[in-house]
């Protein structure tokens, strides 16, 4: 399992280096993995990801780069988990919920972009 995802700060250093090391280096913004402590991304995906952002520091025209993470699927389901802490920091009591989260789609990022090269497979071919 350790060679097929790559964890979240290893992902994130990948990116800066693809980005910063490039022969034509470019400063890069990294936006919507902030409020995750931890997760481990594909290393297939990682790489493509990679080789996605050093590709696009040789883009003419192009002074930085903005990557951005959001959903697949717009909407999302979440269990949203209450908990109620004693004053030494453990768990007493605890309720689970449920709220589904609508999620802006890539049209959002893209507004006004006339030149996107679409590299993802079909939903479920991935």
């Amino acid at each position: 399992m350790k060679l097929m995802h790559t964890k979240l700060p290893e992902f994130l250093k990948k990116m800066k280096v693809a980005a910063t090391e490039s022969s034509c280096p470019k400063e890069i913004t990294i936006r919507g993995l902030e409020n995750l402590t931890s997760a481990k991304m594909q290393s297939l995906r990682t790489g493509r990801i990679e080789h996605a952002v050093g590709e696009m520091t040789h883009k003419e025209g192009v002074e930085k780069i903005d990557l951005v993470v959001i959903p697949r699927v717009p909407e999302t389901m979440h269990t949203v988990i209450i908990k109620g802490m004693d004053k030494d920091g453990n768990v007493k009591n605890a309720i689970l919920e449920l709220v589904n989260i609508l999620h802006p789609t890539e049209e959002a990022e893209l507004m006004g972009c006339k030149d996107v090269d679409d590299r993802r497979p079909g939903i479920g071919r991935h």
